[in-house]
This record gives structure tokens, sequence and C-alpha cells, in this order.
């Protein structure tokens, strides 16, 4: 995944400016910039989302090593298809996300004492940006998950 040389070398200055902080999640203006720049890559969005977002240098160093890999290595790196244990793992975590938001629609107070109250039919959530996009597609393959559009997945119907 290698990108334009211009646009690493100010990734590069921004890793600098970071480096000359104490503490590195106080140069907020720095990590702005670069999240912007990495926009403008094709690293996943969940990637850059969690490298930015837990102000984490040694993520973004990795991340400009990618970028300045040649093309022939970055297929090697990035294979096709996830593997099972990380589509168990990310089905998982869908699953306890999935099951929190039921339980979150079902306990609103917002309803009368005296009615039987109704079940939460969530259709559909968002899943968790912890894992790219290519598990949750491997997962639709599989059949253990229905994309619905929008960015929003489901269990499949019985």
């Amino acid at each position: 995944m290698s990108c334009d040389p211009e646009l690493t070398a100010k990734l590069d200055e921004l890793l600098a400016a970071i480096g000359e902080y104490d503490d590195p999640r106080r140069a907020s203006a720095e990590w702005k910039q670069v999240f912007k720049l990495l926009g403008k890559t094709d690293t996943p969005s969940g990637r850059v989302t969690a490298v930015v977002g837990m102000r984490d240098v040694a993520g973004l160093t990795e991340i400009l090593e990618q970028l300045r890999a040649p093309e022939a290595e970055a297929p090697a790196s990035t294979g096709d298809a996830p593997s099972p244990e990380t589509c168990k793992r990310a089905l998982r975590a869908f699953r306890k996300r999935l099951a929190l938001t039921v339980l979150d629609e079902e306990s609103t107070l917002g309803r009368s004492p005296l009615t039987k109250g109704h079940s939460a039919n969530s259709a559909a959530i968002v899943p968790p940006t912890e894992w790219p996009d290519a598990v949750w597609q491997e997962l639709v393959r599989q059949g253990k998950l229905r994309y619905i559009g929008h960015g929003l997945y489901a269990r499949p119907k019985a």
C-alpha cells in the first residue's frame, strides 16, 4: 500500500511534531491533520480511526512504514480473506453489541407501568469498528450475518 511521497513526507513531519510532546495525546492539532491525510490513503478507515482515536504513535509509525512499502509487498501482508479466528471474535463482538442494543431498547423508561411493554426488535446495527469491512463481508459471505445496507448488519433470518 504505497502512496504519494509528498503525503508520506507530511505525515513524517507530523509524526516528528507529535514526538516532541511529552504526552502525544496533547498534540490534538497534529492528530487532526494526520486523520485528514490518512483519509486520502487506502488505509482502512477503521484502522485510521483506531490509531488516531487512541493517539497511538507506534500504530502511526506502522502505517507509515506500510505506506512506504512497495506495491509487491502489500498484497502478501494483507490476505484476501480474514482468518477464521478473526471472524469468530468479530462475530462474538457483533452479537454482544446487538444484545446490548436490544437491552437498551427494552429498558426505556417512557412506557406506562400498567402495560406489558414490548420486546425490542432492532433490525440491524452498525458493527464494531475494531474490525475492517472485509471481516463483515466475509461473515455475510459465510451466511452468519446479513447486510441490510448503509453500513448496517443483522443476524440472518431463521
